[in-house]
């Protein structure tokens, strides 16, 4: 970091590398924060966490009892030890609540004073963030599992709805509609997910194996079907035009919208090109799925390279997006892990499991990322011995060999 700061110093260094530079450093060295926590508002586990995208700041956080709450992420008081206050909540005696568990939360990109949430009670709410009232409700045949918002969007106003139905339900809140569906599942949809590059791409994954790009724009069906086999058949004997061998319930974009992360029951994760719909045919090992409802993934922003972040039952395995190498693994939950977010801003990740506890995860600048500096050159090094290695030994063989002849 030293020789960052100095070429920076220098004029040598663009500012946008440095930043890149400290953030991945930061982001390496993730620990249990001994000095942050969060104040617990509820009995229930907790299934979802979203933070705002205008002040990065609020985090909204839906429970198993039905209840939300709104924390203050940002430390104010000057004080080293720190308890994320809860702002606002939605208990157990506010008579607008969901009566069963709130599977999915989602801020309104444009404004903090809307917040969404929806469940297995089939509902999807709007609520008033000033005085936690539902503006607007929305019944669906099943449950909801999870709902989306475009980050992006500014010709739309679409929640996508993923719910215990074949078909994916739009919601336009401007107009208050939610008659638009787009078809092309043959089960329920987990999980759906925007591109945080175009407004119109949406992503789902559902029960059926398969994961589904959409153009909004287009009534004529999905953009793209995914295929592991990228369009080769099987050798297994498998039906093919499958993302996964069993349900998706974990989708992702990267922050660029360049590729497009799904986590199956099948105990993978598959990393493709949100372009061409292309398995990139990335092997990050087995992880553990064994859950039908939503998993929320989350992937890092401003680092090189990036980070993924995946709940693994009491634990968060952070890999290599692009090589698939496992970083680390986030040990503090007592029991299944159902959420995370990263807070770019201060390349902090929030966590939420069926623990009821809402765990931070904050930058230990120490050594961990020159430690991790250090193995990949260690293992450079090998390669190269490696190398040199099979380079010399043929000459070896063959003096060998012609000195047995000479005999």
């Amino acid at each position: 970091m030293l020789k960052f700061l100095f070429e920076r110093e220098q004029g040598l260094l663009d500012p946008l590398n440095l930043r890149r530079a400290e953030s991945t450093r930061r982001t390496f060295a993730l620990e249990l924060s001994r000095h942050r926590d969060v104040e617990m508002t509820s009995q229930g586990a907790v299934n979802s966490i979203d933070i705002d995208l205008i002040e990065s700041r609020y985090l909204l956080s839906g429970f198993s009892d039905g209840t939300a709450a709104i924390h203050d992420v940002v430390n104010q008081t000057g004080n080293v030890k720190y308890t994320c206050k809860v702002v606002c909540k939605i208990d157990r005696h506010n008579r607008y609540k969901h009566k069963t568990s709130i599977q999915s939360v989602c801020w309104y990109p444009l404004d903090t004073g809307i917040f969404t949430t929806s469940g297995t009670d089939k509902l999807l709410k709007v609520w008033d963030t000033n005085n936690l009232i539902p503006v607007d409700e929305y019944e669906f045949s099943g449950i909801v599992y999870q709902h989306d918002l475009s980050p992006v969007a500014t010709k739309h106003c679409l929640i996508a709805v993923g719910c215990q139905s074949s078909r994916l339900k739009l919601v336009d809140l401007k107009s208050g509609a939610s008659s638009h569906m787009l078809k092309g599942h043959q089960s329920s949809i987990y999980c759906v997910k925007w591109s945080p590059k175009d407004e119109f791409i949406l992503a789902s994954g559902g029960a059926d194996n398969r994961v589904l790009l959409w153009d909004v724009r287009s009534a004529k069906g999905a953009m793209k079907v995914l295929d592991q086999y990228n369009g080769k058949a099987p050798s297994d004997n498998t039906t093919g035009n499958t993302a996964h061998h069993g349900a998706i319930n974990g989708l992702t974009f990267t922050s660029d919208g360049l590729h497009l992360i799904s986590y199956g029951t099948d105990n993978c994760i598959r990393l493709w090109d949100a372009n061409s719909g292309k398995n990139c045919l990335i092997n990050y090992g087995n992880v553990p799925n064994d859950t039908k409802k939503l998993v929320q993934l989350s992937v890092s922003n401003g680092c090189s390279p990036d980070v993924l972040f995946i709940p693994n039952r009491s634990n968060i395995d952070m890999f290599d997006v692009y090589s698939g190498e496992k970083i680390d693994r986030l040990k503090g939950h007592y029991n299944s892990v159902n959420c995370c977010k990263f807070h770019s801003p201060t390349q902090d990740v929030y966590s939420g499991g069926n623990d009821r506890n809402i765990l931070i995860w904050t930058p230990d600048t120490d050594s961990s990322y020159d430690d991790h500096l250090k193995t990949q050159s260690e293992l450079h090094v090998k390669e190269s011995s490696a190398d040199e290695v099979r380079t010399t030994r043929p000459t070896v063989m063959i003096d060998t060999w012609s000195s047995d002849e000479d005999d």
